[in-house]
């Protein structure tokens, strides 16, 4: 999946970089796009529940003192993946 892996390159230059592999990223991706497409979820229920589930993991997953530092890498990142490379 070329789509993929492109994308994918942009969410790697977080700070979880070093921690995991191309392919551990890559599987999960694809098992949670199956799922969407299983449900024939459009794109606007996808991102609304895509964006539940970070806003989840944020408030379960990482410390208060952390949560808007990371939420603003994490847009940043999201922002810079689908600006146009030109």
């Amino acid at each position: 999946m070329p789509l993929i892996r492109s994308k994918v390159k942009h969410f790697l230059n977080m700070a979880i970089q070093s921690k995991y592999s191309n392919t551990q990223v890559e599987s999960l991706i694809t098992e949670m796009l199956a799922l969407l497409n299983k449900h024939e979820a459009p794109t606007d229920l996808s991102l609304m529940v895509l964006g539940n589930c970070v806003s989840h993991l944020l408030e379960t997953k990482v410390p208060a003192a952390q949560r808007d530092a990371v939420a603003e890498q994490f847009a940043k990142v999201l922002t810079q993946s689908v600006k146009s490379d030109k």
